[in-house]
């Protein structure tokens, strides 16, 4: 024989998928309704594969360090407020740190916006503040004349530090003081909020990463004199920062992975899917013996 039908010939004696002759197999409405249920099953499980595979998933991790040391060792605030028995020429925002930052009166990047025919302000305010403890406030220490029964009853609107992050699977404790409501309290108390930060990244499929801070909170209430016996009350945000940072991580699905479970979905449902069958084929044949009596 010529060489390459030689090779040919030996070369179809490693097939491992030999085939049957049509003749010698038959055909049942058992095995016609196995192989339909068959099909729909494996398209099922092909469908919420193809879905997972499509759609991303966030993952989760925890680790000490600084995640944004480009910053310069600071943290961006957004703070809005609302004071509604506060006349906007009494308040201000005054920041102070263990760096030995002291600002009394802070009003770059700040606005007051007058409530209650006058009466009242909404302050508003962005700013930066030293990742060391410290505490930043809102309070009447900043203004020319002191008012003699300041009320420092207010609702936050907003408290946030660093980018804000709007993704869809992330329920951080981003702006964890929004919508909170002193209006009932005693009007010459001081509010402490005491501030838990922990720093927060995220990355998106590209590998580009933004930077927050979620944030937990514990608060009280009491009423402070000064050393002339004045009550002086104030709102304290002290804050320190968390040495744990939580990373959310965007991935998606490796095409590889999605392959194999593919695979092993279509090769796992026919080779069930033929068990089966030929166990119910097997029964079925051993019953008609049965019944014509040629069981031996």
């Amino acid at each position: 024989y010529p060489f390459p039908f030689t090779v040919v010939c030996k070369l179809v004696q490693f097939d491992i998928y030999r085939k049957v002759p049509k003749d010698l197999t038959q055909p049942t409405y058992t095995g016609a309704i196995i192989s339909v249920c068959c099909c729909l099953f494996i398209l099922f499980l092909f469908l919420s594969e193809l879905t997972g595979f499509i759609a991303t998933e966030i993952v989760n991790e925890l680790y000490v360090d600084d995640p944004d040391k480009d910053s310069g060792g600071k943290i961006e605030v957004n703070l809005n407020i609302s004071l509604p028995n506060l006349h906007c020429e009494l308040v201000g925002l005054d920041i102070q740190d263990e760096m030995g930052r002291h600002e009394v009166g802070h009003i770059d990047n700040s606005m007051k916006i007058p409530l209650n025919n006058g009466d009242g302000c909404r302050f508003e305010g962005h700013f930066s503040i030293n990742k060391v403890p410290g505490n930043f406030h809102v309070s009447t220490h900043s203004a020319t004349a002191q008012p003699q029964n300041p009320d420092m009853t207010h609702i936050i609107h907003k408290l946030s530090f660093g980018d804000k992050l709007q993704v869809q699977n992330i329920h951080g404790a981003f702006n964890a003081l929004e919508g909170a409501d002193k209006l009932s309290s005693n009007p010459l108390a001081s509010h402490d909020y005491i501030l838990k930060i922990v720093p927060t990244v995220y990355e998106d499929m590209s590998g580009k990463q933004r930077y927050s801070y979620q944030y937990t909170v514990a608060n009280k209430e009491y009423v402070a004199y000064s050393h002339t016996g004045r009550i002086i009350p104030a709102i304290w945000f002290r804050y320190d920062l968390s040495p744990i940072t939580v990373k959310y991580t965007e991935r998606r699905q490796p095409l590889y992975r999605f392959i194999t479970s593919i695979c092993a979905i279509i090769g796992g449902t026919f080779t069930v899917a033929g068990i089966l069958d030929s166990c119910i084929f097997t029964a079925s044949e051993a019953w008609k013996k049965i019944q014509l009596g040629k069981m031996q």
